[in-house]
């Protein structure tokens, strides 16, 4: 019969191979406790920014330092967003590589679902927001609403969804990487303003050295800092923007370990994303957090009439409406072309959640709309982003609280080692 499910057809969903499983959990750990500094900073920012001392907090974003010689004496706030997120972008361009080389991502089909999932939250989003806004004077604001802010919607999930199933964390995880990659390309292609072309080839010959010594695996930090830091300096001059480096040096490390050359052990890729995310969880992500969501907010009067702008308002509908939408259409495209079904245990208000939990776009729509509208237009950018990521948690609490008890169900069958060897069973018998 049309469109009924046959015994083999594929699961949305399905549960990880146990490598991969204890491999997120690991990331999702530590993610959740930089997104908790996340949460902090961009509050102390907010507090700051909005008591009798705003003016230190501006004038503290305006410090410069750097060598004037290399062109580099930039504001503290520059360097939260051009130096410090170049380390989250080879965070996630280590992530994103290690799971379409080695993890279960490899698998097409596996990769289909959060890749379209990801796809559908970038161009829906986009085409709620110029519907508000229009495609004239606002329009270059388009992608501001289309990043998912990892940290933050884990530090959500640590609160409200520890019993959420380990293949709808891995799905929100995967979606918000290939949603960065996606942001990064979107930022090189669209908000370069101008492009020196000299530098930008000069940025390929340290790049290359940095490649040529991962490839024979090299770990030392001082040979491999040198070449990386020369990468980024010459990204940056070029005009383009310095955290495309990030990615840049990310896709040049290997994956697999030189020992054995099939996967097993520590490979580089494994290796670096070890040491680095915590610096970018922990540091990297709060500390830009700090710099770029300090904003007046003018009481409730200035909130709701800045909230009312063709700007803020397609920013905030994109994250609300679009994000949700785009996630949950290319999910259930995926779904009706391919004939699969859900996971057993789950249901199609579990993706729900997950899609409005993915509009909290707070730290890549941070830095987009600062480059679209500049430090000095993005403040009704920087209200709404929090507005709607704010909301975006909310609502995404009620969603995956209704669920709470048939997720503790599933969690608790995917957790259960009856015989204590701290492998759970389900991993054991699959």
């Amino acid at each position: 019969m049309p469109g009924t499910p046959t015994r083999n057809a594929p699961r949305l969903f399905r549960r990880s191979s146990w490598p991969e499983a204890r491999r997120i959990a690991d990331i999702l750990r530590k993610e959740t406790i930089g997104g908790a500094l996340l949460l902090a900073a961009a509050l102390a920012a907010l507090i700051w920014a909005n008591s009798p001392w705003a003016q230190t907090y501006q004038e503290l974003r305006a410090i410069e330092v750097g060598p004037a010689a290399l062109h580099l004496n930039l504001d503290l706030a520059t360097w939260a967003a051009d130096g410090l997120l170049a380390i989250f972008f080879f965070v996630a361009g280590l992530e994103l590589k290690r799971e379409f080389v080695a993890g279960d991502l490899r698998d097409p089909w596996r990769a289909a679902v959060p890749v379209a999932a990801a796809f559908g939250g970038v161009v829906v989003p986009a085409l709620v927001y110029l519907a508000i806004a229009g495609p004239a004077g606002s329009g270059q604001g388009w992608a501001i609403p289309t990043a998912t802010d990892i940290a933050f919607a884990l530090a959500v999930l640590a609160v409200i969804g520890r019993s959420l199933p380990d293949a709808l964390r891995t799905f929100l995880l995967t979606l918000a990487v290939v949603d960065d990659l996606i942001a990064i390309v979107v930022i090189a292609v669209f908000y370069t303003s101008h492009l020196a072309v000299l530098p930008l080839l000069g940025a390929l010959v340290p790049l290359a050295v940095f490649g040529a010594l991962v490839q024979r695996g090299v770990r030392a930090w001082w040979l491999l800092l040198p070449p990386a830091l020369a990468t980024w300096g010459l990204v940056h001059a070029s005009g383009v923007h310095a955290t495309v480096a990030g990615v840049l040096l990310a896709l040049t490390v290997p994956v697999l370990s030189r020992k054995n050359g099939n996967g097993h052990g520590t490979g580089p890729a494994e290796h670096f994303e070890h040491r680095f995310r915590p610096i970018s969880a922990g540091i990297a992500v709060p500390v830009f957090a700090f710099f770029s969501a300090g904003v007046a907010l003018g009481g409730l009067s200035g909130l709701a009439g800045t909230l009312t702008e063709p700007v803020a308002a397609g920013i905030v509908a994109g994250l609300l409406v679009g994000k949700p939408l785009g996630i949950l259409a290319a999910t259930w495209l995926v779904a009706r072309f391919t004939r699969a079904t859900l996971a057993e245990g789950l249901a199609w208000i579990d993706l729900l959640g997950l899609a409005v939990l993915g509009g909290i776009g707070f730290t890549v729509s941070l830095l987009i709309g600062e480059l679209a509208f500049g430090a000095a237009g993005a403040e009704p950018v920087k209200v709404a982003v929090l507005a709607g990521s704010l909301a975006a948690a909310l609502f995404a609490t009620v969603i995956l609280r209704l669920r709470a008890r048939a997720h503790r169900r599933v969690h608790e069958a995917e957790s259960a080692d009856s015989d204590g060897d701290g492998v759970p069973d389900l991993y054991q018998t699959s």
